[in-house]
């Protein structure tokens, strides 16, 4: 019989498979499997999945069940949209505020996104670090907006870069991954860390900007 695992651990559990592409985009989910895999009742899972909804990684149908969010060109853009307001918003408020400590988090957190992007890009293949390398992707943009004062904006943040990786990991892009964000990434701490405020707005809005619809 396998262990009972706790509800927030089945939250967290679903969520980063939800953003690895553990489900495809626009998959069923069915309670049943679920209720199996996770040893536990439909009601904890369905409950899960209504949770998981609300931060729109999981749509919910009225006698149709639950599917994984499908992908939606409209919907990546104004993801993206919002994005890039909060990041830039949010990394302001953290050089204004957040001083030696920050910029220390900020470093660590790029260095490790820099080491596994590094391996990615000699070895060609995500897939086996796809786990640490999505959590590593999170922490850096997460530390860039960390020392922001708005508890409100930290919180948007985190649902939309979210419901953002979800429309993007998937095996036919290659989980998202591009040679490219090495070097994006670079630029953007590297204007955090010294204070050029047009700069890393600018390169924020460079490294999301293929996300948009150009008319």
């Amino acid at each position: 019989m396998k262990p009972k695992i706790d509800t927030p651990e089945i939250y967290e559990d679903l969520r980063n498979k939800l953003m690895t592409a553990y489900f495809k985009q626009g998959q069923k989910l069915k309670p049943s499997e679920l209720t199996e895999h996770y040893s536990c009742s439909v009601n904890t899972i369905r409950e899960t999945l209504f949770r998981l909804s609300t931060v729109g990684l999981v749509t919910a149908e009225e006698q149709r069940g639950f599917r994984s969010s499908p992908v939606s060109r409209q919907r990546q853009h104004d993801l993206t949209n919002f994005r890039i307001t909060l990041e830039q918003q949010g990394v302001l408020q953290s050089m204004r505020n957040g001083g030696i400590e920050w910029e220390a988090r900020l470093t660590a957190s790029h260095h490790k996104l820099s080491h596994i992007e590094s391996r990615i890009s000699k070895t060609g293949d995500v897939v086996p670090v796809i786990t640490p390398w999505c959590a590593a992707e999170w922490e850096f943009h997460e530390t860039l907006v960390s020392a922001s004062d708005s508890p409100v904006l930290r919180e948007t943040f985190r649902s939309v870069y979210d419901q953002f990786r979800q429309q993007l990991v998937s095996p036919e892009h290659n989980y998202g991954f591009l040679e490219g964000n090495i070097v994006e990434h670079k630029r953007i701490v590297d204007a955090a860390l010294t204070g050029n405020v047009d700069e890393v707005c600018v390169a924020i809005y460079d490294h999301l900007r293929r996300n948009l619809i150009r008319d």
